[in-house]
């Protein structure tokens, strides 16, 4: 009876993991919707600093975008900001990046995003989300009216989580899978 009891147990608990196991993974149909958003969101990333980052953009509307901003990253989300006149790299929470990006001295400020590409593909975290990284290169040019003229191209890595949420719609709990941006780390600053 003992060796019976130790195998139903046995048998419980694998049965009871693998199901756990299987309601957090993510089907090829899903895993492709949210590569889609993760894209969308870094797309919108990419616009929102643009847009912060002009100097043609009128005060309240770079407030504005900055809040909308805000809600495309993970509490306590960090961007990295590098130079080709230093070697080390600053971190400034997201708020306090868009408020730098926004007060930059210079007349003219463009930046632009390209090779936009996942490096690793979404990994299961022990608590339940999924990590992966975005890649990006930003190419920044600040030009000021007395002749100085700023330009360099940086790589940056972006963290996307992916997280089962839960809403109530009409009384009921939907389950869903929410994307946050994390972390915008640099590896490489070039003219």
């Amino acid at each position: 009876m003992t060796k019976l009891k130790i195998l139903f147990a046995a048998v419980f608990l694998m049965t009871f993991t693998v199901s756990s196991f299987a309601q957090g993974q993510i089907s090829a149909e899903r895993k492709q919707a949210i590569d889609s958003l993760a894209m969308e969101k870094i797309r919108d990333l990419s616009k929102y600093i643009s847009i912060v980052g002009s100097k043609d953009t009128p005060f309240s509307e770079a407030n504005r975008v900055i809040e909308r901003t805000l809600e495309l990253f993970a509490d306590d989300s960090q961007i990295g900001v590098s130079s080709l006149y230093r070697t080390e790299i600053e971190y400034y929470g997201v708020r306090k990046y868009l408020e730098h990006l926004m007060a930059l001295n210079y007349d003219k400020v463009t930046i632009s995003w390209y090779h936009i590409q996942y490096i690793s593909d979404l990994e299961l975290q022990p608590d339940g989300r999924y990590v992966g990284v975005i890649t990006i290169y930003q190419r920044f040019e600040g030009i000021s009216n007395d002749g100085l003229n700023y330009k360099d191209t940086t790589k940056k890595d972006i963290t996307v989580y992916v997280e089962r949420k839960q809403t109530q719609i009409g009384g009921k709990l939907i389950g869903f899978w929410d994307v946050l941006l994390g972390d915008v780390r640099v590896t490489e600053t070039t003219k």
